[in-house]
């Protein structure tokens, strides 16, 4: 059975909920009640499973906090024997405006601590789905900016991004990363 593992960066805890650093975790809530799942609290983080035409897919939300992504990610992957190939990592990112993302096949964590971390431990070999969280902030206050609640207003010009995470994450499981990349990331330019 073809296995992905689909990791979405964010922090645990009330106080990180609604906040541009957790992202990645929206994405896979969205993915979660689109598809009628519930995370259970696992080992390194909150794990749900579906099955989408024959293809199994694993949701990950590391409990291990940010800068700690990579233990949580290189766990699963050994544990469910999955390939590098059938990753996909979901991060925020100050470079993009709000609403924007990029899929790519690897590169540079471009100065996020998660990704940052995950590459300590597994390369750079993996997909990611950037989302924008917009950089509308003074010198010095990126860690306040990622911290930050998105407004009602943001939210709204945030969620069909989120909406195409949902999209993104079935296509690349079902048709890869490449065909992915090119149906979807003409989508996300603003």
């Amino acid at each position: 059975m073809d296995k992905y593992l689909i990791c979405g960066l964010g922090n645990p805890g009330y106080e990180y909920e609604g906040t541009r650093h957790n992202t990645g975790f929206m994405v896979l809530d969205a993915f979660a009640k689109a598809s009628n799942i519930v995370f259970e609290d696992k080992r390194y983080g909150f794990v749900a499973e579906t099955m989408v035409k024959g293809r199994k897919i694993i949701l990950l939300k590391p409990t291990t906090f940010m800068n700690l992504s990579g233990n949580a990610v290189r766990y699963w992957l050994n544990k469910e024997n999955i390939d590098q190939s059938r990753l996909l990592v979901i991060s925020d990112d100050v470079a993009l405006p709000l609403g924007a993302f990029r899929l790519k096949g690897n590169g540079s964590n471009g100065g996020h601590n998660g990704l940052g971390h995950i590459q300590q431990l597994i390369g750079q070999n993996y997909a990611r789905l950037r989302m924008g969280v917009g950089n509308d902030y003074p010198r010095g206050g990126q860690v306040d900016w990622v911290l930050g609640r998105y407004s009602d207003e943001e939210m709204k010009e945030l969620q069909p991004a989120i909406d195409l995470g949902v999209d993104i994450i079935k296509s690349f499981a079902l048709a890869g990363l490449d065909i992915t990349m090119n149906q979807f990331n003409k989508l996300g330019k603003k």
